[in-house]
């Protein structure tokens, strides 16, 4: 019993230690440009928003916990799978025509810049982590 006990918690141990090894904080606001967040952006309560007309500026996106937020919907992220610096996210997205499931990959190229990859379509985008 001691033994298996020892193996489950050495497992265990393994799997945080394992996985926080690529664990990146991705909560925030992102955005093509860093220099156009306070014009995408605005901060009340702590707690980030899109501005009117945020859309003339860049393209951006908030990460709350499993919630993402665009400017035309919102996701609730349903499943992640990290392999190296690349994560392959699985959600739920509503808009104000319709509710889909959608995936997502990631690259994080530093704590503060990750890359949407379109594999289908060979396009990637680059953005940066706003300002707190």
């Amino acid at each position: 019993m001691a033994v298996r006990n020892k193996m489950f918690f050495g497992f265990v141990a393994y799997l945080l230690f394992a996985s926080s090894a690529y664990a990146v904080d991705l909560n925030g606001a992102w955005a093509n440009d860093v220099s156009v967040c306070q014009r995408i952006f605005v901060k009340n309560h702590n707690r980030f928003s899109f501005a009117q007309n945020a859309d003339f500026y860049g393209s951006g996106f908030i990460i709350n916990g499993n919630q993402l937020v665009g400017k035309l919907g919102k996701c609730r992220v349903t499943r992640r799978n990290v392999q190296g610096n690349k994560i392959q996210l699985t959600a739920e997205c509503a808009t104000d025509i319709a509710v889909s499931p959608d995936q997502f990959t990631l690259r994080v190229d530093s704590n503060d810049t990750i890359t949407r990859l379109f594999s289908t379509m060979g396009i990637e985008m680059q953005y940066h982590r706003c300002p707190q």
